[in-house]
């Protein structure tokens, strides 16, 4: 009896589950000073307070950002085999209850402004979502781009692929060297001292904790250069675990460096406007993108399993490195521009995507080690 094919496992899915915590992120950020709210009921909070006052900005964005969220999720239902009426309700429904949920918490946490409206405006986009997803389903789009994942990357390919769309965001995040992701130690310090605060029996821990640490040297330009390689050669070394070699490779090589020079133009007109665009590219970061190329060029006939060993090795010199390098003096500045604006919350969620992105690319290339293929 012939076996059915195997269905490819869709990127959709776990883009929709990614966009859905950060989702929540933003929405709860900065998750300090849970409180019942003062003289609220079980009932009044359930059926939410109206708006007071809402800007364009805040109208626009309530509408926009559930809009891929339940687009990803009708996407991925399709794609599971699930028919076009249930594959809507589900996106439908999934989509308005992490809305509504995120309304309710918002209430206990103070500095958020939750509303009906808001919710309304989510939902609305969510509908606008399942809408583009069947029109790109029903214009074969979708079909079109399953045969095309075909041809270019591996049936397992869909957690590269969610890392390879990540990975721009990632780079819209402020960081001391140009595509430096993964400086999450000093973060960690901060989270862990605060937990340990007042704890008797943690005190001597603590105290190492908080304790003022040496300054850190200014990088070698070498080393710099040497980060700003290994973080072009990441992702694309992620990329080649699940492209076979041949000259597709060396299109994703050449893709990787067109995205991060985008990637990093958006972050510095952000944090320094459109006059300083390409301010990042320095001395020291023009011959670090050029050996990043170089070496994706060399490594294109290479074996998927030696690529995932070398891209291994890459992720680790890049969070070392990364680890090393002080914040330079615009550093702060630009922190506080995006902590103060109204991108406070995209600025969360880069940052997390930035501080992750180099372990989870980690965890997937040490899978494909021990995996078969």
């Amino acid at each position: 009896m012939p076996m059915a094919p195997e269905r490819h496992r869709s990127s959709a899915t776990l883009l929709a589950l990614v966009y859905a915590a950060l989702v929540l992120y933003a929405s709860l950020y900065p998750f300090v000073g849970w409180r019942w709210p003062p003289g609220q009921s079980l009932g009044a909070l359930v059926a939410l307070p109206s708006a007071l006052y809402q800007s364009p900005f805040d109208v626009s964005s309530n509408l926009l950002g559930y809009l891929p969220l339940s687009a990803l999720i009708t996407v991925a239902s399709l794609r599971s085999g699930m028919r076009a009426r249930s594959a809507v309700l589900l996106a439908l429904m999934l989509s308005v209850l992490l809305s509504f949920s995120c309304e309710l918490l918002q209430q206990f946490v103070p500095g958020r402004v939750p509303a009906r409206e808001d919710l309304a405006m989510n939902a609305a986009g969510a509908a606008a979502g399942t809408l583009v997803a069947l029109a790109l389903h029903a214009s074969g789009l979708v079909d079109r781009w399953n045969t095309l994942r075909a041809r270019w990357f591996s049936g397992d390919a869909a957690v590269a692929l969610a890392l390879l769309v990540l990975w721009p965001v990632g780079l819209l995040f402020p960081a001391p060297v140009p595509l430096g992701l993964g400086q999450v130690g000093e973060r960690l310090r901060e989270v862990l001292a605060q937990t340990l605060e007042g704890v008797p029996w943690a005190e001597p821990t603590y105290e190492l904790l908080v304790a003022a640490a040496p300054a850190a040297a200014p990088l070698r330009p070498l080393t710099e250069s040497l980060i700003v390689a290994l973080g072009l050669l990441a992702p694309v070394l992620v990329a080649y675990s699940v492209v076979a070699p041949g000259w597709r490779r060396l299109v994703m090589a050449l893709g990787a460096g067109a995205l991060a020079m985008g990637a990093m133009a958006l972050s510095t007109a952000l944090n320094f406007g459109p006059d300083h665009i390409w301010a990042w590219l320095g001395p020291r970061t023009l011959p670090g993108l050029v050996l990043g190329t170089a070496l994706s060029i060399l490594l294109v006939p290479m074996p998927r399993r030696l690529v995932a060993g070398i891209g291994l090795v890459a992720l680790t010199g890049l969070v070392v490195g990364v680890a090393q390098a002080p914040a330079d003096p615009y550093f702060a500045q630009r922190l506080l521009a995006w902590e103060q604006g109204r991108f406070v919350r995209f600025h969360g969620l880069a940052q997390w995507i930035g501080w992750l992105w180099p372990y989870a690319a980690m965890a997937w290339l040490l899978s494909r080690l021990g995996g078969r293929k």
